[in-house]
């Protein structure tokens, strides 16, 4: 029995998950930009919406609000167990965004993200059927459990807001965000290291860790629950993305940044440094950053404060290096380029 014959007898399955219409603002209809006061008074809100579920640090939360803010991507490389996928729940919840949740594994195909074309007998016609890809914020979980071909498969996704079915195109919903998790590599089998083209997709990689004792005996007596209601919208989300947009950086700060980046790559510890796609997030996380506390102007402590997780998991060290030498290589380049 043909594909088109079986789901013609369950209409369910030729219902889309989700629809292509643009979530929001409607077609010409632009969203004005906030202030540095207004996104830094709507980040409070998110903040206070994202601690209700769950217990976070303080500089993690710090950089997934600046990715979220920087229409960024955000990698949670940890271990299971932490609270990885409650983040990515919760900062759907908190702008009342629609949630999809991706669990990767090795039979995961590009099509089971994405979408497929599916022939409808009743039209005597193909029909694209959106995949959980269409939503504000994807959740892709335990991403280098999936194989190269089903990875690579975010990649125009990810950077162009847009997917490409049997050469047919499909603008994503906006805002959107991809989080994925992925475990530890190593004592770990059957997982497929990213790229460094798929790392350099993503604006900011952060590990959770461990909640301290005092939040570990918090969690056991009282598990935090989701957000019951939006402390944030969408069309709030997209005025504060776009005053973002609108914080200046001088041209001494954007030689900073250069700076950064070029002693990434001249470090003896690092075969590839840091891309320029890379120095465009870091300046973007900046933004976010100094809008988050208020300010109209980009400073040096902004790129101080999100360049280890901007930039640690696009270097590519050398063989004999350690496993954290990317996080050792962009320590050392802040600490010898003069911000000033």
């Amino acid at each position: 029995m043909g594909i088109g014959a079986s789901a013609e007898r369950d209409p369910e399955r030729l219902r889309p998950a989700v629809a292509l219409e643009a979530a929001v603002p409607p077609p010409g209809e632009d969203v004005a930009p906030l202030t540095p006061d207004g996104v830094a008074q709507f980040g409070d809100r998110l903040r206070h919406g994202i601690r209700q579920g769950m217990l976070i640090r303080d500089d993690v939360l710090d950089v997934a609000l600046a990715t979220l803010l920087a229409r960024g991507h955000l990698l949670l490389e940890d271990r299971p167990g932490v609270g990885k996928t409650q983040l990515a729940r919760s900062i759907a919840g908190t702008v009342a965004g629609r949630f999809s949740r991706v669990q990767a594994t090795v039979d995961l195909l590009p099509t089971d993200i994405l979408g497929a074309t599916i022939w409808h007998a009743s039209s005597a016609a193909f029909h694209f059927h959106p995949g959980p890809i269409f939503a504000n914020v994807v959740l892709v979980d335990e991403l280098n459990r999936a194989t190269p071909k089903t990875q690579s498969g975010l990649l125009e996704a990810m950077q162009e807001r847009q997917v490409t079915v049997d050469g047919q195109s499909h603008p994503l919903e906006r805002p959107f965000m991809v989080i994925a998790t992925q475990n530890p590599t190593e004592g770990y089998d059957g997982t497929y290291p990213l790229p460094p083209a798929q790392l350099d997709r993503f604006l900011a990689r952060v590990s959770l860790g461990y909640p301290t004792a005092e939040q570990e005996a918090a969690l056991l007596r009282q598990d935090p629950e989701p957000p019951t209601s939006p402390t944030g919208s969408l069309r709030g989300l997209l005025a504060a993305q776009a005053g973002v947009e609108r914080i200046d950086a001088s041209d001494l700060l954007l030689r900073y940044v250069v700076a950064v980046l070029r002693g990434t790559r001249e470090h003896p510890l690092a075969e590839a440094g840091a891309s320029p796609r890379s120095g465009l997030q870091l300046l973007g996380a900046a933004r976010a950053r100094a809008a988050l506390h208020g300010r109209d102007f980009v400073l040096p402590d902004d790129v101080q404060a999100l360049a280890p997780a901007v930039l640690a998991h696009r270097v590519q060290a050398v063989a004999a290096a350690p496993p954290e030498a990317g996080l050792e290589v962009v320590a050392d380049v802040l600490r010898q380029v003069p911000a000033r």
